[in-house]
């Protein structure tokens, strides 16, 4: 009994069943469930630093290996389509062969494809690297919000799962470090070091997905609930709660509730992967087509609206602001990177405070207003080539900053946090895959032609086109995303499915389970 009064799920039970404790108090973070969030996010890490190592060291591999801006477009561009390779393979591997094993998977493809571009000699021999780094970035942004949702309480999930976007964050500002250090080196020589960095955060991935426990959801799919059991009880902040859990996987996977926890027999059809295509694309309830459209929409607009052209292409855009050297517009860049990390603490402690809507409107707004500001003072610099205005560079700067900053409070982490919880135990790996990769698509689709964009229409002229496509994302976040803050992933897909007229749904939700409160209440008086 002493042994179990020292464990906080345990004691955390007994206080709130007990009258003489008084009170239940504020239940703590699970501490153990963090962890494991945090080595399943370390895989963002490679998206991250490919992104933020790439701004700089193209600049580099340019006057190396003496390639066009097409084929530097194509070069930078390109991960991001073949990550929409590996994120839609990581969907049905993280269901056949769990999802810390598909974690280890994608350290390994990243440390290959850094190995490759690091010694590449040719641009042919750094496309083969880029493209095997691509699919191991695929899997890395698929697995690590999928993982760390189904690990997590439910009052922390926000907080646990936007530990993807922190870590890419994280990544870009260790790529721009990287650039800074190692463009001190020759030419030859330095942009190999900072793809070879890459491989760092690789190696570290691969160890912690072999001691990192399995997803409890995934052990109950394989019918394997005794272990499911133990892995809840570990990440729950209360055993009451590992109950809830566990019972509501269980009624999502057709398992009985009073079946045996040991090792069960599970349902073909709900073992996850097997029919999710057609359950998502052909013969969808209206329910998964409103998550559906919510899911990957999101996903699909949170890069498309530009912010990776101001992330990979800030060097350039400090250029065209009147920054002259490398040694500056490498240090301006530095200060993205910063900005970006600091911001997305924002949401990281407020997204289970305030709300999923909240923040990604706040921050999609001012990610508008930002984003037309810079347009404004681009313009004004490209219509006087011969002068510097120095209030139009200050200006240009402080937009980039207040573009990522806006995007880093919300946009970013909320979208894989919301993209991973509402799909359906039954669809979220192929879900969360369709969603990475339609991000990875967009991302790829504007990195690939921002260059050639630019030199069409103007750089101010492109990032007005950006603001605009934020602003399209605005009224879509707006109108077809309920809040889920606070929902259980099993009660997700009943908010779903009425379109337009979520609210009401919502509040007729909210005003069922206000009345089976009460209900229940009255039959405790009477007992």
């Amino acid at each position: 009994m002493a042994d179990s009064l020292q464990n906080p799920a345990v004691a955390g039970a007994l206080e709130s069943s007990n009258p003489d404790y008084g009170p239940p108090p504020k239940p703590k973070r699970n501490t153990f469930a963090l962890a494991c969030a945090l080595l399943a996010c370390m895989s963002s890490v490679l998206l991250g630093y490919d992104t933020g190592v790439m701004s700089g060291a193209m600049i580099y591999i340019k006057r190396d290996l003496k390639i066009s801006d097409v084929r530097v477009e194509i070069l930078v561009g390109t991960i991001n389509v073949y990550s929409l390779v590996g994120s839609t393979i990581a969907g049905r591997t993280c269901d056949w062969v769990g999802r810390r094993y598909t974690i280890v998977i994608a350290g390994v493809i990243f440390l290959a494809g850094a190995f490759l571009m690091t010694f590449a000699t040719t641009y042919s021999f750094l496309m083969i690297g880029r493209f095997i780094a691509g699919i191991g970035v695929g899997f890395a942004m698929m697995i690590a919000p999928v993982y760390s949702a189904e690990i997590s309480p439910r009052s922390a999930r926000g907080f646990i799962t936007s530990f993807t976007e922190v870590f890419i964050n994280f990544g870009v500002l260790l790529g721009y470090v990287s650039n800074y250090f190692f463009a001190k080196l020759p030419t030859n020589l330095g942009w190999r070091f900072m793809m070879g960095v890459g491989a760092i955060p690789s190696v570290m991935l691969i160890v912690g997905g072999f001691i990192m426990p399995e997803s409890p959801r995934w052990l109950v799919m394989q019918g394997r609930v005794g272990d499911a059991r133990k892995v809840l009880d570990k990440t729950s902040e209360s055993i009451q709660e590992s109950q809830e859990r566990l019972a509501d996987i269980k009624e999502a996977a057709g398992i009985p509730q009073d079946n045996p926890d040991g090792v069960v027999e599970v349902p073909k059809r709900k073992t996850g992967g097997r029919g999710a295509w057609r359950q998502i694309f052909l013969h969808p309830t209206r329910a998964v087509l409103h998550i559906t459209i919510a899911g990957i929409g999101l996903c699909f607009f949170q890069q498309a609206c530009g912010i990776d052209s101001v992330v990979m292409y800030s060097p350039k855009i400090f250029e065209k602001a009147g920054m002259k050297t490398d040694n500056d517009r490498l240090l301006a860049t530095i200060s993205v990177g910063v900005t970006k990390t600091i911001c997305i603490l924002v949401s990281t402690f407020w997204l289970d405070k305030i709300g999923r809507r909240a923040l990604l409107l706040t921050s999609s707004g001012g990610f508008v207003c930002s984003t037309m500001g810079l347009a404004v003072g681009l313009t004004v610099i490209d219509r006087h080539p011969n002068e510097k205005i120095t209030w139009a560079i200050a200006f240009c700067f402080l937009c980039t900053l207040g573009s990522v900053g806006t995007f880093s409070m919300g946009m970013g982490p909320v979208a894989w946090v919301y993209s991973s919880e509402i799909f359906p135990l039954r669809l979220r790996a192929l879900g969360g895959a369709m969603a990475a990769g339609a991000n990875r698509l967009s991302s790829g689709i504007i990195l690939m032609t921002f260059l050639s964009l630019s030199k069409a229409i103007t750089i101010g002229g492109a990032f007005f086109l950006f603001g605009g496509i934020a602003l399209l994302a605005f009224i879509f976040f707006f109108t077809l995303l309920p809040e889920t803050r606070g929902r259980g992933l099993e009660e997700m897909e009943e908010l779903f499915g009425t379109f337009f007229k979520w609210r009401s749904t919502a509040k007729e939700l909210e005003e069922r389970k206000r009345k089976r409160l009460e209900s229940e209440n009255k039959k405790n008086d009477l007992v």
